[in-house]
């Protein structure tokens, strides 16, 4: 497998912390001086603070942190990735912000969002290879991790903004179970859809991340052999992907069983493809309320398309909206029994590696439905196509189980890389 940028190991930090071997203001300043010597030519922040506040305790202690510009931040500018908020500089934190400043977290500075979350692309550049897309809208937080700027970033996902780009920049992103992360101050798309999610070097990374920013059991637990059991997902969507991540896939469950995990196909319900066209509905009708304001007062501040998908939201009866939500419903009822006989199931976490060129951010055809669902999933990097470029599998979870997922995950992502190479 072809080497790619240096990542930041979060758990590697963490040790060499506790071991003695490096101090807070020493970590910060990897952290700080690889920005500075990187992100003139990844472009993944707008802001980086100039004299960043270090703890000396709290889990996350000397931990820089880079959070997508889509949260409220009281001492940095916050844009929403739009020019209609300018250098606007809310007076207080979003609650994740909040919370990692009390966990002893660094907050290193701001990373690209698209607008308002949405689409329309930012200035990230993929560090795999400049012409190709990093995904969105976390552009920034997955590219920052991927470059090895910082060891850990925060985003948020409506369709597949933390899985897909995590997928193309070949790291880690989780989106946990609904509403496990706080998105108090997040600067909304569709309420009942946006979930803030995290982004690591590895699964195992991003798991130890999330415990140690919660204070939830859900760092990766040993998974003996024999012991797991996974599904792959035929879904209606699984032919559209390219042959490549098709064979990913394929190379995925391989891997599984050569770990020891059980593995068996696993069909989509009938329910969950009918609910797969509820997301839109759900989403644009959610944005026409929540983005109605900044189009009547910031219309030519506004991306065309941006503006387009306001207006095609605010167009949407009452009615189908509660014909959508009434068939997401159904949906999640119908995702329960799926894990009755597996742990996770795997999918595609994009249809291939990262488009070239930088006017898409990519299509998360294969990440709304989880959205949907509320349940939690995670990118597991480790496979790259003929050109070098990552490819991610999706790992998915029974709502509410985020650490066996990720226990999970974090084996057969070791599985993946020794069969890499």
């Amino acid at each position: 497998m072809a080497a790619g940028p240096r990542t930041m190991s979060l758990g590697a930090l963490i040790a060499a912390r506790e071991a003695g071997r490096a101090k807070p203001d020493l970590m910060v300043a990897l952290a700080s001086d690889a920005i500075r010597r990187l992100d003139g030519d990844i472009r993944a922040f707008t802001h980086v603070a100039e004299r960043p506040t270090i703890s000396d305790a709290g889990p996350l202690s000397g931990i820089a942190i880079g959070v997508k510009d889509i949260f409220d931040t009281f001492d940095m500018p916050t844009g929403y990735g739009s020019p209609a908020y300018g250098d606007y500089q809310p007076a207080s934190d979003a609650a994740i912000v909040s919370l990692a400043r009390r966990r002893g977290a660094t907050i290193i500075g701001k990373t690209v969002t698209t607008e308002f979350a949405w689409f329309e692309p930012g200035v990230t550049v993929n560090p795999h290879n400049r012409e190709h897309t990093p995904g969105g809208s976390s552009s920034g937080s997955a590219a920052a991790v991927a470059a090895g700027m910082v060891p850990a970033a925060i985003g948020t996902q409506t369709g597949g903004s933390v899985i897909r780009p995590a997928a193309f920049c070949g790291v880690a992103g989780y989106k946990p179970s609904y509403r496990l992360l706080p998105v108090t101050g997040m600067k909304f798309f569709s309420p009942s859809l946006d979930t803030a999610g995290l982004f690591a070097a590895s699964v195992t990374d991003v798991a130890l991340l999330a415990e140690l920013l919660t204070g939830r059991p859900l760092s990766a637990e040993p998974v003996e052999d024999g012991t797991a059991r996974v599904g792959v997902f035929f879904c209606r969507e699984l032919d559209s992907a390219d042959p490549e991540m098709q064979r990913a896939l394929e190379r995925a469950a391989e891997c599984a069983e050569a770990a020891g995990f059980e593995v068996r196909a696993v069909k989509e319900p009938e329910a969950l493809a009918s609910a797969r066209d509820a997301h839109a509905t759900i989403q644009n009708f959610e944005a026409g309320l929540a983005l109605g304001p900044e189009l009547e007062r910031f219309p030519l501040l506004l991306s065309e398309r941006l503006a387009d998908l306001i207006r095609l939201g605010q167009e949407i009866s009452p009615a189908d909206y509660d014909d959508a939500r009434r068939l997401a419903r159904r949906a999640r009822a119908a995702t329960h029994p799926l894990f009755d006989d597996v742990d996770i199931i795997l999918t595609p976490s994009a249809p291939g590696a990262a488009p070239k060129g930088l006017s898409s951010t990519g299509d998360p055809r294969f990440n709304r439905l989880w959205t949907l669902m509320g349940t939690p999933a995670v990118n597991i990097p480790g496979f790259l196509d003929a050109a070098g470029l990552p490819l991610g599998i999706q790992a998915v979870g029974r709502f509410g189980r985020d650490r066996r997922l990720l226990s999970v995950a974090a084996r057969l992502e070791k599985a993946m890389r020794e069969s890499a190479g």
